[in-house]
């Protein structure tokens, strides 16, 4: 009896559980019939009837598997799964049995839809450029592109009932997909094409996205569309007029109808609904299954090397440190370690010791704001907040009494803290940007404050005098000075700059570590010095002496003089610190006795490492390794030093240069769940303090916020995580925005990957050799490989033509080298290749295209038109561009092609080049006049090639490039995508992306709602690329060519 009523109580938890809402089912597809939805939920496949939503699970693999796509005569279902660390695309038979893997490439081959005879199976896949159509069949094979050219992205391809093929190909429908509102060239539309008739097709050509295309069994066609109200919602066309089917105010996802054309499933709001084509009604599908709540349960991590702050008490006794969010308090050594209970999951980042040796001063996150509190260290009673405000306070320093704290409040403010009564006050309002994490400091003398605050982009040095209320600039330049640091007796302010470059956009140049003397100072003089040998000690009459214990043990205060700061030309009164050669930064500074160290990273010897430079009277400074790493922070606590690098403490002998690591391990818990919790408050918050825009593109981000944590509590896993925040992300219809996590939980037992060659077969013959892409391993002097030859053998194996190609190159890792045996007409060639991995494969077709580009230019410009393309803004393409142009100098006139340019920071450097006049001439007696100076690409016709995919710092170029009248843009309107960002990092290491610089015409105008409009208007187009077709190319000789005439 009693066995019964347990066994009938847990059917009723069952039950119970079953019945609760079920969140995050995706990647919907129903059964020919439509009486049966198969989803994906926490990373595997299910199957339900619409009716009653009893699921039963599919697939149990490795990995996450999406995309389940049911054959038109229901007996299939292929999908695309990563347990091999990477999508493929598997079939298994709808009812049950074994899955078989048809594809082997390390691309992502996600499914997409089948074919009407229930014989091929379309899928997208990034193999060969970003992404592309392909097909295989369900016997296996090796897969067909169906579209050729590298900037072809054609994906979500469909097959109508005629044969034509519907697909989408634009960013916004695949990648950025949960972007809402965005209204550009680069906007999708439903077209198709039809490869029996070479015919193509445009549908819609709406301003806004059209996409995700579904066709049933009679060719009625259903997408989405935000063109209502600017929510995704189903559309569908009558007699070919586009119609709206729903009516949603949120928006909906990946709809599939159903072969028979009665209903349509799609996702809303994390849940799956149901479209009834008859009744034109939508219904939620009570979908019951059982939660596997596993964020919930506790796992353990260890605190070894993941230490990310930490500070010693002034007695020299203690510890505290941070790790993975956590507080920690232990002896100076690490070997007894406690965590200190906070009462929540929020995360800790800084920490400090108050003077009693006691209490800790700490900041942690609440509602995602970085706010400080205090709490006993050895673990009794509970953490007191003192600041509880929505802006994030960080960069904690103390002065030299521990009485007081300084540090940065928003995105404006330097503040005081009275460690006594817990009030502050406001020191500095300035333009401090939130995303600024260093910490301002106390002068040796406690009297002024040191702090970095942003002119014209660029930081200066600033000191506030505390009882004055008095600030002063002491750098005031028109580049950047940061990471300042007092000398321990108040005579210098060290710092890091590159002193003649500007820090914004590209990012300190070659920097190196100053130092600024305050006032004018001299050297001692040697004689001084030897005077002081020969003093007598001054004599004092002699006293009764009382012995009396000393109970305090405390070392006599050393007397700070007063600072004092002679703002008269001291910029004047600067010197380099450190090697002189290679970049240094990050300046720390410690005094002992009559020596001062200065602590720093610095590349000079080849890699990043820290240094010091020690100042002595009478000695030359001298430079000195300290250890390895790319990031430290000292303390200096009761005469000893620490040092915590790339994640580990260390003991540091100043003297002896020796810095010793403490092993220090300590297992402890967390839970996904209220980690997961506190990351997207923490999200959130980082874009409402710093997103660029404070109207936010319109949107209410309080409301967004509360509506998205809505389902933060339903979330199962770090992948329903990554499709919350990014669709939190998409409703501001911002560019450079993003959400990346990677978790040990989502770790793979087995990755395999692509070993290339370089050959490429034939799309009819998959494994007869077509040609081979210049600069890749088979292209190698010496290689014996023709077109014609065909695959026999890799590494001794036979290869089965019936296989995937890709099956034979694929392995755990990149193979040292490949043996290949090629049939050459009845006759075997063995060739040997060190393979390449597979985005280099793809990056050398991207080279092959801008070869063909060079061709093209120089055959249709006779020569006389020099032509640069600039794959990216990055460091590595201006080169390019630069010895692009200095090799064709002698050209008449200049393309520079930046369409398909992914962005950068470059726009200064690559305007100032182009910006080059002609001034003067000079001329060796007998040779030949020269221009000075020696590039002047100003004075000739130049064309700038733009498209809907060239975007942000190509924009900035772009819209640079008009304002100077540098010459002629040619080509489509660019894409609207510019805002200059930075990130932050989250607890488990996770990313997202902060836009927080505007970019904006001298007009006042946002780039990232106007783009930039070409001066001469031409699109390419499908059948463009399709046919290999460059028509704005073409446009940009022929107009040059008019010009020179």
């Amino acid at each position: 009896m009693k066995n019964l009523l347990l066994l009938f109580l847990v059917t009723i938890a069952l039950k119970t559980s079953a019945q609760q809402p079920v969140y995050f089912t995706t990647y919907p597809a129903l059964s020919p019939d439509g009486q049966t939805v198969v989803f994906s939920y926490e990373g595997d496949l299910w199957k339900a009837s619409v009716d009653d939503g009893e699921a039963t699970r599919l697939t149990a693999m490795q990995g996450t598997e999406i995309d389940p796509r049911i054959s038109p005569d229901g007996k299939w279902l292929a999908f695309s799964s990563e347990q091999l660390g990477n999508y493929d695309v598997y079939l298994m038979p709808l009812a049950g049995g074994d899955i078989r893997q048809l594809t082997y490439h390390d691309a992502a081959d996600e499914v997409d839809s089948w074919s009407w005879d229930s014989k091929t199976i379309y899928f997208t896949s990034g193999r060969y450029n970003s992404y592309s159509a392909y097909k295989v069949g369900i016997n296996g094979g090796t897969a067909t592109r169906i579209f050729g050219n590298y900037f072809n992205f054609i994906h979500q391809v469909v097959e109508a009932p005629d044969g034509e093929l519907y697909f989408s190909d634009t960013w916004e429908s695949k990648s950025q997909a949960q972007r809402k509102g965005y209204k550009g060239p680069f906007n999708p539309d439903i077209q198709s094409y039809d490869p029996a008739r070479k015919s193509y097709k445009r549908y819609t050509d709406y301003i806004g996205k059209d996409f995700w295309t579904t066709i049933d069994q009679q060719g009625q066609v259903y997408f989405v569309s935000d063109e209502g109200n600017s929510e995704y919602n189903l559309y569908t066309f009558q007699q070919g007029k586009k119609t709206q089917l729903t009516h949603f105010d949120s928006s909906i996802k990946r709809p599939f109808v159903a072969a028979n054309g009665k209903s349509v499933v799609f996702e809303k709001d994390y849940q799956l609904y149901l479209y009834e084509v008859g009744s034109g009604k939508s219904r939620k599908l009570t979908i019951r299954i059982s939660r596997n709540k596993l964020l919930e349960k506790s796992r353990n991590f260890d605190v070894k090397d993941q230490i990310s702050a930490f500070d010693v008490s002034p007695d020299g006794k203690k510890m505290a440190f941070v790790s993975r969010g956590e507080l920690f308090v232990s002896d100076p050594e690490g070997k007894f370690v406690r965590k200190l209970d906070r009462g929540n999951a929020e995360r800790v980042l800084e920490v400090k010791w108050l003077k009693d040796n006691r209490t800790l001063l700490f900041n942690q996150t609440d509602q995602g704001y970085q706010n400080l509190f205090t709490i006993a260290a050895d673990g009794t009673g509970t953490a007191k907040q003192l600041t509880a405000e929505l802006r994030s306070n960080r960069g904690i320093s103390l002065n030299s009494k521990r009485t007081s704290a300084v540090y940065l409040s928003g995105r404006d403010q330097v503040r005081l803290l009275d460690l006594a009564t817990g009030k502050g006050k406001t020191l500095v309002t300035d333009e401090i940007w939130g995303l600024q994490d260093e910490a301002p400091t106390f002068s040796p003398d406690d009297a002024y404050v040191l702090f970095t605050a942003y002119r014209n982009f660029e930081e200066d040095i600033l000191v506030h005098h505390i009882a004055r209320n008095e600030t002063i600039n002491l750098t005031n330049t028109g580049v950047t000075e940061t990471n300042p640091a007092w000398s321990p007796d108040g005579r210098y302010i060290f710092f890091t700059s590159a002193l003649t470059k500007p820090a914004y956009p590209y990012g300190l140049q070659d920097p190196g570590v100053y130092r600024m003397a305050l006032d004018l100072y001299e050297n001692p003089y040697r004689s001084d010095k030897l005077d002081s040998l020969f003093k007598e000690p001054a004599k004092t009459a002699k006293k009764e002496t009382k012995i009396k214990a000393d109970t305090s043990k405390k070392k006599p205060e050393e007397k700070i003089k007063p600072i004092v700061i002679n703002t008269h030309r001291m910029m004047d009164r600067l010197e380099r610190v450190g090697p002189g050669s290679g970049s240094q930064m990050g300046t720390y500074v410690f005094s002992k006795g009559e020596k001062t160290f200065v602590f720093y990273l610095s590349n000079h010897e080849g890699r990043q490492a820290i240094y010091r430079t020690i100042y002595e009277p009478f000695e030359q400074p001298k430079n000195e390794k300290v250890a390895d790493g790319g990031s430290f922070e000292p303390v200096v606590a009761n005469d000893k030093y620490y040092l915590l690098i790339n994640g580990s403490i260390y003991t540091y002998n100043i003297e002896g240069n020796k810095a010793d690591k403490l092993d220090i391990g300590f297992t402890f818990q967390r839970n996904l769940e209220a980690e997961f919790n506190q990351m997207f408050a923490e999200t959130w918050a980082g874009l409402d303090e710093n997103y660029y825009d404070a109207n936010f593109h319109g949107k209410n981000w309080q409301q967004l916020r509360d509506r998205y944590a809505a389902y933060v509590p339903y979330v199962n896993n770090r992948g329903d995580l990554r499709t919350l925040l990014n669709d939190l992300l998409g409703e501001l219809n911002s560019s450079h925005v993003g959400f990346a996590t990677f978790g040990s939980d989502e770790n793979k037992v087995l990755n395999m990957l692509s070993n290339e060659t370089g050959i490429v077969f034939a799309q009819a013959s998959p494994y007869t050799v077509d040609s081979v892409v210049a600069n890749s391993p088979a292209a190698v002097k010496g290689k014996n490989i023709r077109p014609g030859d065909v695959l026999v053998r890799v590494n001794g194996k036979q290869v089965d033509p019936a296989t995937d190609r890709d099956y034979y190159f694929s392995f755990p890792s990149l193979q040292e080298e490949l043996t290949l045996v090629l049939d050459r007409k009845g006759k075997k060639v063995q060739v040997k290749l060190h393979p390449e991995s597979s985005g280099s494969f793809r990056d050398q077709f991207y080279d092959q295209w801008i070869a063909l580009n060079r061709d093209r230019v120089a055959n249709w410009g006779k020569g006389r038109v020099a032509y640069s393309y600039m794959k990216n803004m990055g460091g590595g393409e201006l080169e390019i561009f630069l010895r692009d142009m200095e090799a064709q100098g002698d050209k008449d006139a200049i393309i520079l092609d930046l369409r398909y340019n992914t962005g950068g920071n470059v726009h200064d450097e690559v305007l100032k080049f182009l910006s080059q006049r002609p001034y003067l001439q000079w001329q060796y007696r007998g040779g030949k006049m020269a221009p000075q100076g020696p590039f002047s690409p100003a004075a000739k016709p130049i064309v700038l090639l733009v498209n809907e995919q060239s975007l942000s710092d190509a924009e900035m170029t772009s819209a640079g490039f008009k304002a100077l009248g540098l010459g002629t843009i040619i080509g489509n309107e660019t894409y609207h995508w510019i805002i200059f960002t930075s990130g932050k990092g989250l607890v488990d290491g996770s990313f997202y992306r902060l836009p927080s610089w505007g970019c904006f015409t001298l007009d006042g105008k946002d780039l990232e709602h106007t783009g930039v409009t070409p001066d001469i208007l031409i699109k390419d187009t499908f059948l463009d690329k399709l046919e290999n077709k460059d028509p704005q190319l073409q446009k940009a000789v022929d107009y040059l060519l008019d010009k020179l005439m």
